[in-house]
């Protein structure tokens, strides 16, 4: 309370005082005499401060106790004796500027009267003053000091006594002591409004005399200051004296004052939870037999609009606080309003970190406190937070905002909350018990479970980066072992925190791939295994296990379709198709140290490569290109049916994010314009360029920008889609045999890119009332995904599109360059005979004639070969 005064009324008085730098103005002899009536009540004030010091002061300090209570009172008096001392000085100096003034100038003005000009400086003394005083009255200071045993204190009685007599007619020594350590110097603040009135009175309209308005203002606003809190420390004194030793030991604080109490104003809490109710300055507390319930006011929340439904004839009041609510219940209407208006004060003031000046403000002037927050709070009860310290924002009880959760386990949150729950972007810390390190989620929390897009970095040296939803892996979603034990990357679909359907496996150990379904984290039914060798076959899967018969394809084009072990040993019945044409069918058997033996039939009648052998493609009626990486589509599709909110853009489409670092900091810049890019791709302003671009020409300039740009939701959607495809189809991936399946995911990604933008616009066109404009070309949506997406997202694919194809051609490659080197080898007479050029024409028109034959073979080569 003692900083009100350097707080509040500094302004006040410097202020006018800004506004008086010019010449003192002569005042007329009605001033000079309330000047020097000053001077004689500064001077007789000084004389009793004097003997207070000598006669109560000094004494007391010498009186030092040697128990506990008694030593921490006594440094409550020192306290005060400092404070008595300042005041003292405060006026001594005010009495020699005084005395100087008027022996040596025969005018005077307003800046020679101290109180006045120094009128903030007053203030806070007298305020930190009467403050002290009262936390020393509270804690019984002056009964337990008259107590005392002390040898110099029984000598001084007798005279102390004869002192107080002149002072008050108190009896009681304590009583005697706490009247004349304040009372005079609340006379003095009289003295101070007497005189400072009489020269108002005098004083012309103008400057000056505003100034000593405002300073007669903030002398009452003293006057009744000091009123309030003797008021209160009495109040609040009689309270620790009437409580038990228990209560009395917990909840006594000298700074702590009694506000309201339901034995005087009668109210009661919900479900007969207490006997009685106390509002502090700082704490709300409910007494209930012989324990107590206190509550921070800081946390407290005022609902006195609650629907409750209450008993006939009681007025209810609902009391928030971070894990309790409850119902305060008048019988008067009016007693209702006095405790609400009392407890939105006090936790005003709470929050301000300091009491009102006077302690009780203007009624209606900023009484409701803010329900928005910050403040840190330890969680008790059981629950989902137990142990747990929250620091950060509050709304109505509850964490909402930014903040941060820490459990004595080692757990941690940082992130956003919203109603009491993780909500939004977080950073979650979970220590694992077996190591020293810790598992590290960065994520989307929806309703304090994970849900959408995130990054996990696990202390096992995996990191996961995918969807989530209730706290598991679910959707798409890529994960990557990084040590050096046992390297590994999936990507695929997640449910129920297992590896379930379509998804990419890739074990660095071995260099093979495996292309398929997954069932509970285990390779299940058809399944394409790639090899870093080149080999590549086709098997039915259960439980990690190869079942039944299937096709592998060898790297010299022969082909074997039957039973075969892991180490792709061939066994039992099987055709193996060798590349030259010839075809073994039979049983086949491996016996150790005897090699592969076969018992069938060798057909040689066909000599001719069979290209739809050689060049055989797989997983096209396995996996229809629609069911793969269903889990990525399904996340921009949810976005577009949520309305494409933009707070929650990042949990849906968040793919395009490959760090962590790079998730925060897309979380900490999701409401502003971020990167380099010239366009600022925000949500609204997406919907609006939509419409506004529906002309050929206009979308696909437009989409060309928008498919280019890690902001915009079709970008994002096509990174999301790169990732799948350089998961599936490069490196070791490269493989002849998966052209055509990767031909068709390509178009395929161009008919959904497609119909995510005709979502997106219809959406547009919603918000703004409008109907989709209907097609008049006639062109269905995949011709329209062809012509218009295709052309756009092509390029995107051209590293592993182009390697699949080179593949694909490598038999017609190296035939067709092999042909050139022969060629190059012939005589030029046999290289024009194998060109069946005619030797009957002149030499002229032969020349000519063989020029054009040779052009047109090489022509329909390079043709053939391009086909």
């Amino acid at each position: 309370m003692a900083s009100v005064a350097l707080q509040l009324h500094t302004i006040a008085f410097n202020a006018k005082r800004c506004r008086l730098r010019h010449p003192g103005r002569k005042l007329d002899m009605c001033t000079a005499e309330a000047t020097a009536s000053l001077l004689q009540v500064e001077e007789n004030f000084s004389a009793c401060l004097a003997r207070i010091d000598a006669l109560i002061l000094k004494p007391l300090l010498q009186a030092e106790p040697s128990d506990q209570k008694g030593k921490e009172n006594f440094k409550l008096l020192l306290l005060l004796n400092d404070r008595f001392q300042a005041l003292w000085n405060l006026t001594e100096e005010n009495y020699r500027i005084l005395k100087q003034k008027c022996s040596t100038s025969e005018s005077f003005c307003i800046q020679d009267i101290y109180i006045v000009w120094k009128g903030d400086l007053f203030l806070s003394l007298y305020i930190q003053y009467f403050v002290t005083f009262a936390n020393y009255v509270v804690v019984h200071g002056f009964e337990h000091a008259t107590k005392s045993k002390s040898e110099a204190w029984k000598h001084h009685k007798t005279v102390l006594k004869q002192f107080l007599t002149d002072f008050t007619s108190e009896t009681s020594m304590s009583l005697a002591l706490y009247t004349v350590l304040h009372k005079p110097i609340r006379d003095h603040i009289e003295q101070y409004i007497l005189l400072l009135t009489k020269l108002k009175e005098v004083l012309k309209e103008g400057t000056e005399k505003d100034v000593v308005t405002t300073a007669i203002k903030e002398y009452v606003k003293l006057e009744s200051f000091i009123s309030q809190v003797l008021d209160e420390a009495c109040f609040t004194k009689s309270l620790w004296k009437s409580l038990g030793y228990k209560f009395t030991d917990m909840l006594c604080v000298p700074e702590r004052r009694l506000l309201e109490d339901s034995k005087n104003l009668p109210i009661s809490a919900s479900t007969n939870r207490s006997d009685r109710i106390l509002l502090f300055d700082d704490v709300l507390v409910l007494i209930q037999g012989n324990s107590f319930q206190s509550f921070d006011l800081k946390l407290v929340w005022l609902d006195e609009n609650c629907r409750e439904k209450s008993a006939p004839g009681m007025y209810v009041l609902r009391i928030i606080t971070p894990e309790e609510t409850f119902f305060l219940s008048a019988k008067d209407p009016q007693m209702k309003a006095v405790w609400q208006w009392k407890l939105n004060q006090a936790v005003r003031q709470a929050l301000n970190g300091k009491r009102d000046f006077p302690l009780w403000g203007k009624t209606g002037e900023g009484t409701e406190p803010p329900s928005c927050r910050f403040f840190t709070y330890v969680f008790r009860l059981e629950g989902k937070f137990k142990s747990a310290s929250y620091e950060g924002e509050w709304r109505w009880g509850k964490p909402h905002g930014k903040g941060t959760l820490k459990w004595r386990d080692g757990r941690n949150h940082v992130g956003d909350f919203k109603e009491g729950l993780e909500h939004g972007f977080g950073i979650c810390l979970v220590p694992r018990r077996s190591e020293d390190r810790y598992d590290c989620y960065k994520c989307h929390w929806y309703e304090g479970k994970m849900r959408g897009y995130g990054i996990c970095e696990y202390g096992n040296d995996m990191v996961y980066k995918g969807y989530f939803k209730d706290n598991v892996r679910q959707g798409f979603g890529i994960l990557e072992n990084l040590s050096a034990e046992h390297p590994f990357k999936y990507t695929g679909q997640w449910e129920n925190d297992k590896k379930n359907g379509y998804g990419v496996w890739e074990d660095k150990d071995r260099g093979e791939r495996y292309i398929g379904t997954w069932l509970d984290d285990h390779k299940h039914g058809q399944g394409i295994v790639v090899t870093q060798s080149g080999v590549c076959y086709q098997r039915t899967f259960h439980a990690d296990k190869m079942v039944g018969s299937g096709i592998l394809l060898l790297e010299d084009d022969s082909v074997y379709e039957g039973n075969f072990t892991e180490d792709l040993t061939f066994v039992g019945k099987g055709k193996l198709s060798f590349a030259n044409g010839f075809i073994l069918e039979g049983t086949f058997t491996n016996k150790s140290g005897q090699g592969l033996q076969t018992h069938g039939i060798l057909n040689t009648s066909n000599e001719q490569l069979d290209d739809r052998i050689t060049k055989a493609q797989l997983g096209l009626e396995e996996f229809p290109v629609e069911k793969r990486w269903k889990g990525i589509y399904d996340q921009f599709l949810e976005f577009i049916h949520s309305g494409c909110k933009e707070e929650t853009e990042e949990s849906f489409t968040g793919f395009h994010i490959q760090t962590s670092k790079e998730l925060r900091k897309s979380q900490e810049y999701l409401f502003c314009q971020r990167g380099t890019e010239d366009v600022s791709w925000k949500i609204e302003d997406i919907l609006e360029e939509l419409v506004q671009h529906q002309g050929l020409e206009s979308l696909q300039s437009y989409l060309e920008k928008a498919l280019k740009s890690s902001l915009h939701p079709l970008g994002k959607l096509l990174k999301a889609l790169m990732i799948a495809f350089q998961a599936t189809y490069s490196g070791i991936g490269a493989n002849r045999h998966l052209l055509t399946m990767a031909q068709e995911e390509v178009k395929y990604y161009a008919k959904k890119i497609w119909e995510f933008y005709q979502g997106l616009l219809h959406l547009a066109l919603e918000q703004k009332g409008q109907l989709p404009a209907k097609c008049v070309d006639g062109d269905t949506s995949d011709q329209k995904a062809c012509s218009v997406v295709l052309p756009l997202i092509l390029p995107c694919f051209y590293p592993e599109l182009f390697m699949l194809y080179m593949l694909y051609h490598e038999r017609e490659d190296d035939l067709y360059c092999q042909g050139i080197v022969d060629l190059s080898l012939f005589p030029d007479i046999k290289l024009l005979e194998f060109l069946d050029v005619q030797n009957s024409v002149t030499r002229g028109a032969n020349l000519a004639s063989c020029t054009h034959k040779i052009l047109h073979q090489l022509e329909q080569g390079d043709k053939n070969h391009q086909d």
